[in-house]
């Protein structure tokens, strides 16, 4: 999924916090709320101005965000 095309960084809008295209829902929030526990209809009830795809979008997001972030362990060799 490209999930960068669901948003945007603007100064002008929300003060350049990554907003969803065309809303003023902060991604974070919406992180913030799955991460609680909330489901994606949940979501979709406190931000009606989200789409189905713009929540998956953001588990899109954290899921490659976690892959990228996360550190690899070191594998101990066998002697």
């Amino acid at each position: 999924m490209d999930y960068a095309a669901h948003f945007v960084r603007d100064p002008t809008i929300c003060a350049g916090e990554t907003v969803f295209r065309g809303t003023r829902v902060l991604l974070r929030a919406v992180l913030a709320d799955l991460a609680d526990g909330a489901s994606n209809q949940e979501i979709l009830t406190d931000f009606p101005s989200l789409t189905e795809e713009q929540v998956r979008a953001a588990i899109a997001f954290a899921a490659t965000a976690a892959r990228d972030d996360m550190p690899v362990p070191a594998i101990a060799s066998a002697r």
